[in-house]
């Protein structure tokens, strides 16, 4: 019998037997397997590193963050591009996500659209890739053709490439200026790469975006001070973060956050400087909006 040369279509020797298991066990099973991803990925925390210091670098000259995937892949990187903008307050374009089969295949799957090579390329197209633009390639097995194409194409128009997959020697990177391959072994159930291989995707991409948003300034200690108060929780968090980073009371952070524009960042800088509305600004400004740089000039 002819066996898998992937990793992530193996057969998982540890779950063999887990449709006799009860309950309890297939949880315990699966739970014993997902612990595993963690300590996979940390393993790679260096190319990580080096993945975030280029889109650093290239989002300060103007470039773009664009994730590219099928399928669980497709949809883990819309998860995290739809999540930047409320939380870091950057525009919906600064990270964006393409999935093979467009919207609808983030709710109803579309499986034969990854096989076709040429719509990723005409994707990236249609997206105006230049080469301040970062693009990721995202796909567990390393080989689906609609990735393949799109990061192809990527590469050919000067942007620079990362092939995050879960299996060594992709096809994938042969197009990734970076390449990042998360061995996070065969799945509880054979081939399916939902689980360990998805979860790996959702930590890393966790880790790229959150960690750039914190070099680009829009954390301050702990604080994610740009989030878009937009709902009652994010204007209470809005007003919570003033307090911890100013040693204020309840009144006077809800008093900051009303005359800073409700903007937590300008807030913060009023009430640690004892500053206008108007100076806060153009102190940030001078800081290109870190505050401990402000703070550290002062």
């Amino acid at each position: 019998m002819k066996k898998p040369k992937l990793v992530t279509e193996g057969r998982n020797s540890r779950s063999k037997n887990i449709d006799r298991q009860s309950v309890e066990e297939i949880l315990e099973t699966i739970n014993a397997e997902d612990q595993q991803v963690p300590v996979s990925i940390a393993k790679h925390t260096q190319m990580i590193a080096e993945i975030v210091k280029t889109v650093v670098a290239q989002m300060k000259q103007g470039g773009r963050l664009l994730y590219v995937g099928a399928g669980t892949s497709g949809r883990i990187g819309v998860l995290d591009a739809s999540e930047i903008p409320p939380t870091y307050g950057t525009s919906p374009e600064l990270v964006q996500a393409i999935i093979a089969g467009g919207e609808e295949a983030v709710f109803r799957a579309i499986e034969n659209v990854e096989d076709n090579e040429a719509l990723g390329s005409e994707e990236i197209v249609s997206r105006h890739i230049t080469s301040a633009d970062v693009v990721m390639g995202i796909t567990a097995s390393g080989g689906a053709p609609y990735v393949i194409g799109a990061l192809k194409k990527a590469q050919e128009l000067g942007a620079k490439t990362i092939a995050f997959t879960n299996n060594q020697n992709a096809p994938l990177n042969d197009y990734g200026d970076h390449l990042l391959a998360i061995d996070v072994g065969p799945e509880v159930v054979m081939g399916s790469t939902r689980m360990k291989a998805g979860t790996s995707q959702k930590l890393v991409l966790n880790m790229i975006t959150t960690a750039t948003m914190i070099q680009l300034g829009k954390v301050y200690e702990n604080l994610m001070v740009d989030v878009q108060p937009v709902n009652k929780k994010l204007i209470d968090r809005s007003k919570a973060m003033i307090q911890y980073a100013t040693d204020c009371d309840e009144q006077q952070a809800d008093l900051l956050f009303k005359t800073s524009g409700k903007k937590p960042k300008v807030a913060i800088v009023m009430g640690l400087l004892q500053v206008s509305k108007n100076e806060a600004e153009q102190l940030l400004t001078k800081n290109d909006g870190y505050i401990h740089r402000v703070v550290d000039d002062d």
